[in-house]
């Protein structure tokens, strides 16, 4: 294919001599590379059909829309002068109002028209009737009309100029072909439907080198700089429009951005921001210095922390995907943490979010079991055109385009529904998802962190659920055996390898908790709950090494519910007697509370406590 030409326009022109009314839908909004005299130019549909016409000897476009009324395209005299001539219209500032029945009459007349090759345009055709099944009676007779014209209209040859027989062809421009009745298209073989795609990677390609010269620094730099900035700019912007490629060259320039930001222009258009986070030299610092700050938050994972520190550094390098031809636009980082509940995967998720953004709120979490019917999609992703709340966007992608740059948590990712994964392969591969109001968010700036259970328990041959890894295993063992449950899930169960393929070797498994980092987490948490009773009571809590051993020991007995068993148990065995005593004692002026002693009286805990 040409690239002087789009293809639509090419089979526009192909189908004049067999098809007399042309559907136009897709992008009809774009902007089109078409030649005009010896250059190419970016221009809107009207003008790029006109190009394509007048090399058939089309003289004018007589142009609809519901709003403004009819108007003659070129807006040139010589062209208004034989429209208005040959059809008598009466232009009032270029326009003429019309009503749909003398619209078909004006339609008819079109296309039986021999002094002059013309087209009728029809455009904002979609808003032409409320409900494209629901019409009025006047609705009806226009489409019934159209429908008509389209089977007994014939080719024409001009009287003056000759040539072959084409049509006076009528176009319809509709942001949907449903949107106009179904009948309509289905009962006439002489309607053909022309769908207006995206534009393809050299089409971009031509019109970047068409917009290259806008921008700063282009004219002086060298033809290898010149070509790298092309490709930056035509990989930057897949999946977009040619009018899109316009926006950004003007935000370039309005921000002043030169060939070497191109990515920095492409990003700023995509997300609405220009500056990056993930640029600065003090996330670099910070994390060269956070390995012992995550340790600290979460203990006892350190092959764990390694591999995600890992990634992230990855992320900030830019390097992800890397090894693709287009890698650019995937999301910044792909975190799959698995492993025992309670072991620290959300609090990690936390603290990423924490030494990257600053704050640990500012990361999106999505728990995935309110997913797990496949009609939940709607809300997670926006209900399709058509159905109720679509013009609402989803939870996800909403939240996406307000907060560009996050960290988006999706809890135990298992529980969602299958459908509902095969959504993440699309983020996970192009960094991007549209919702139901034809809106596009852009995960390219985001780190998606996935959490799982998979693989801490199977089913055996007989369906029954039995434990896969046990407690003081090595971190080798639990490692392999959770990949390999991963694995078997997504291939076997799901029947979903390419969604596994996507999420790549970026499985961070984490291994159970151990007698000593038990013992750190509960100290942490003992330490939490004196904090908290010094700031709400001004009171200092304190206890002899002895009650704090035999806590501890109530509290790390069973260690299968990881990090947040200690704290259930130890809100049970000491903060709800804690609350108790405190309650019933007068404590008013009281400064340190000493817990000498725990005590079990019918399965209920109680304290021994002194205070000074």
């Amino acid at each position: 294919m040409s690239l002087s030409q789009a293809r639509w326009l090419q089979d526009l022109q192909r189908l004049l001599a067999i098809r007399s009314q042309f559907v136009i839908s897709g992008s009809i909004r774009d902007s089109f590379l078409t030649p005009v005299g010896e250059t190419q130019a970016l221009v809107p549909l009207a003008r790029a059909l006109w190009e394509a016409l007048r090399q058939r000897d089309f003289r004018f476009l007589l142009i609809f829309d519901p709003a403004d009324g009819l108007r003659v395209y070129p807006d040139e005299p010589v062209a208004k002068e034989l429209a208005c001539r040959l059809f008598d219209l009466k232009l009032c500032d270029g326009y003429q109002m019309m009503s749909l029945e003398s619209l078909a009459k004006l339609m008819k007349r079109v296309s039986a028209e021999r002094d002059a090759r013309c087209a009728l345009v029809l455009d904002f055709a979609s808003r032409l009737t409320r409900h494209s099944e629901q019409l009025s009676e006047a609705e009806h007779r226009f489409f019934i009309a159209a429908e008509k014209l389209s089977l007994y209209a014939a080719p024409v040859v001009p009287r003056e100029t000759g040539g072959p027989p084409l049509f006076n062809p009528v176009c319809w421009l509709v942001n949907r072909a449903q949107d106009l009745p179904s009948w309509l298209t289905l009962d006439s073989e002489r309607i053909a439907s022309l769908v207006i795609a995206k534009p393809d990677y050299e089409t971009r390609h031509a019109a970047a080198s068409q917009l290259a010269a806008l921008f700063a620094g282009y004219n002086e730099a060298s033809p290898a700089a010149r070509e790298q900035f092309l490709k930056s700019f035509t990989e930057g912007t897949e999946g977009m429009s040619l009018t899109a490629l316009s926006d950004i060259t003007e935000l370039a320039d309005r921000q002043q951005l030169g060939i070497r930001m191109i990515d920095d222009a492409v990003r700023c258009y995509k997300v609405g921001a220009l500056d990056n986070p993930w640029r600065k030299d003090y996330l670099r610092e910070k994390i060269r210095n956070a390995h012992q700050f995550i340790e600290d938050r979460v203990k006892g994972q350190h092959p764990a922390v390694v591999k995600t520190l890992d990634i992230l550094k990855r992320s900030v390098m830019g390097l992800t995907g890397a090894q693709a031809r287009s890698g650019g636009s995937r999301p910044r980082g792909v975190l799959f943490f698995a492993g025992p509940t309670g072991v620290g995967k959300t609090e990690l998720a936390k603290t990423l979010t924490q030494l990257v953004f600053g704050d640990e709120r500012a990361y999106l979490r999505f728990d995935m079991s309110e997913f797990a019917e496949e009609h939940s999609s709607a809300r997670l992703l926006g209900a399709p055109p058509g159905y109720v709340g679509f013009d609402a966007g989803g939870e996800l992608t909403n939240a996406v385009r307000q907060k560009p740059f996050s960290v988006v948590l999706f809890d135990e990712i298992e529980k969602a529904h299958p459908r509902i994964l095969d959504k993440f392969l699309q983020i996970l591969e192009d960094g991007r998802l549209t919702d139901g109001r034809g809106d596009t968010a852009y995960f390219s700036e985001t780190i998606l962190v996935f959490t799982s259970n998979l693989g801490i328990f199977v089913e055996d041959q007989h369906g029954q659920r039995r434990q896969n890894v046990q407690p003081g295993e090595t971190y080798d063992a639990v490692e392999s055996k959770v990949r390999d449950a991963i694995g078997n899930y997504f291939k076997f169960k799901l029947s979903r390898p390419e969604l596994l393929n996507r999420i790549g070797d970026n499985i961070v498994v984490f291994d159970f908790i151990n007698p000593e980092v038990a013992a750190s987490i509960f100290d942490g948490m003992l330490r939490n709950v004196a904090r908290r009773l010094f700031e709400e009571c001004k009171i200092q809590l304190s206890m002899p090494a002895t009650v704090r051993q035999e806590l501890l020991s109530r509290c790390t007995k069973d260690l299968s519910h990881g990090g947040r068993g200690i704290g259930n148990q130890l809100e049970s065995c000491f903060i709800n007697p804690l609350s108790r005593a405190m309650f019933e004692l007068d404590l008013e002026g009281k400064q340190k509370l000493i817990v000498t002693g725990l005590q079990e009286s019918d399965k209920v805990i109680s304290l021994q406590i002194q205070s000074a």
